[in-house]
C-alpha cells in the first residue's frame, strides 16, 4: 500500500475551495440582479459595518499579543487620531488607516524609548 501524506491536505485545499468558491459564484449570479438601494444590500452593509466595528472594538478594548502591551489610553487616541484624519481626507480609508497605525506605532515608540532611559 502506497503511503498517500498529500491526501490530507488536498481534502483541505478541495474542501476550502469549494466552501468558499460556491459562494462567490453564487455572488457573482446574484449580483447584477440586486439593486444598489435595495433593503437586502442595505442590510448586509449594515451587518458588514458592524462586524468591523465590533473587530476594532475588540482590538482596542481587549487587545492580545504585542498590541496588548500598549496603554489603552494611545490605543484610543491612535483610533481617534486614525478617525479624524479619514475625515480630513475627505473620507479615504487608507488615510485614516495609516494614519492610525502610525500614531500608535510612533507612541509605542517613545513610550518604549522612555521606558529605556529610567
Amino acid at each position: 500500500m502506497t503511503q498517500t501524506w498529500w491526501w490530507p491536505l488536498a481534502m483541505i485545499l478541495i474542501a476550502g475551495w469549494l466552501a468558499t468558491d460556491v459562494w462567490r459564484w453564487i455572488g457573482v449570479f446574484a449580483g447584477g440582479r440586486l439593486r444598489e438601494d435595495g433593503e437586502l444590500l442595505i442590510w448586509v452593509r449594515c451587518v458588514a459595518t458592524a462586524l468591523v466595528a465590533g473587530l476594532i472594538a475588540k482590538l482596542i478594548l481587549f487587545p492580545q499579543g504585542t498590541l496588548s502591551e500598549t496603554p489603552m489610553w494611545l490605543r484610543l487616541a491612535a483610533a481617534a487620531f486614525g478617525f479624524a484624519m479619514f475625515l480630513i481626507a475627505k473620507q479615504r480609508v487608507i488615510a485614516g488607516v495609516l494614519a492610525g497605525e502610525a500614531f500608535l506605532i510612533c507612541g509605542w515608540v517613545l513610550l518604549d524609548a522612555e521606558a529605556w532611559m529610567l
